[in-house]
């Protein structure tokens, strides 16, 4: 959000689109960014919880995602886009201003390295050092110090530091929350409860509870709940299973009061209240838990349709 979706919410603004849907489908998009391959950690997490390692989640992932992100951006963008709305003359000034700038392949360099760090493990891993997700975006980062514009490093670290501390304090209490429900007996009780669910009523639980749960944490939501549920559909696909369920798990990421991804995409976009963000999402976020269920329904089908 804080990223890509700084770089995408004045170009939509501009091209015509409603400040607040600009914000919804940025948020829409980072769940979906989240959930996709090749980096899924809710899914990692579920998967570690039954001993599943992580992989061939590729494909699976993608079945998740790939529909629902072209059905939001349909959803919120289009419609404005088709209209026209936007100013023409503003956009045509912005190009001119970009084309003063020139552009060089080296801007490039901090993207390439990254794909090169990712895939060069899973591709190479006899010859390759498995150097870590933290390590790979580091050392891309500071490619960055001799592509584009020069910038102080100190100040832009501090910056950085400085966004990043609120999230952190909130990522901090939920894995403390998390660890006395499993201490005082809570997340047994959960796991207890979800496993004589009758089969009816699991999948309703299945779409409502893990969202609604994730507004403590959709991590939390995939180590409390999404464990005991893939282990109650243990006769469908796993692998299929698990990343439907970090579907449902991305979702917490709407729901208030911490609600990180509408919070950071209304700020993106410089919205006070953050629930005119939260219904917009509304539909994609139905949407999304009836695919994710969809999906774990139909999982053995669908995966038999994957290479």
């Amino acid at each position: 959000v804080l990223t890509t979706g700084a770089l995408v919410a004045p170009v939509l603004i501009k091209l015509g689109v409603p400040a607040v849907k600009a914000a919804a489908a940025i948020a829409m998009g980072a769940i979906y960014g989240m959930i996709a391959p090749p980096i899924n950690i809710p899914a990692m997490i579920i998967g570690g919880g039954i001993d599943m390692p992580y992989v061939g989640f590729a494909l699976p992932l993608l079945v998740c995602t790939i529909p629902l992100a072209i059905f939001s951006a349909l959803l919120l963008v289009y419609p404005s886009l088709k209209r026209g709305a936007g100013d023409e003359e503003e956009l045509e000034n912005e190009l001119r201003r970009m084309e003063e700038t020139p552009l060089s392949a080296r801007l490039l360099l901090p993207v390439v390295l990254l794909a090169v760090l990712m895939t060069g493990e899973q591709l190479l891993p006899s010859v390759w050092p498995a150097l870590g997700m933290p390590v790979n975006f580091l050392l891309a980062s500071f490619s960055g110090l001799v592509t584009g514009r020069r910038f102080n490093f100190l100040d832009a670290s501090t910056e950085a530091l400085n966004e990043a501390i609120p999230v952190l304090g909130i990522l901090m209490g939920v894995g403390m929350f998390i660890q006395i429900m499993t201490l005082i007996g809570v997340q047994g009780f959960l796991v207890v409860s979800v496993l004589a669910l009758p089969a009816w009523l699991m999948y309703l639980g299945m779409a409502t509870s893990i969202p609604l749960f994730g507004a403590v944490s959709a991590f939390g939501a995939a180590s409390v709940l999404g464990v005991p549920f893939l282990l109650a559909l243990l006769g469908r696909n796993e692998i299929m299973v698990g990343s439907a369920l970090s579907l449902l798990a991305g979702l917490g990421d709407l729901m208030p009061p911490t609600a990180l991804a509408g919070i950071f995409a209304a700020q993106v976009v410089g919205e006070e209240n953050y629930f005119n963000v939260l219904r917009h999402c509304l539909i994609p976020a139905f949407v999304t838990a009836l695919w994710a269920v969809f999906v774990i329904l139909n999982a053995n089908t669908v995966m038999s349709y994957l290479p």
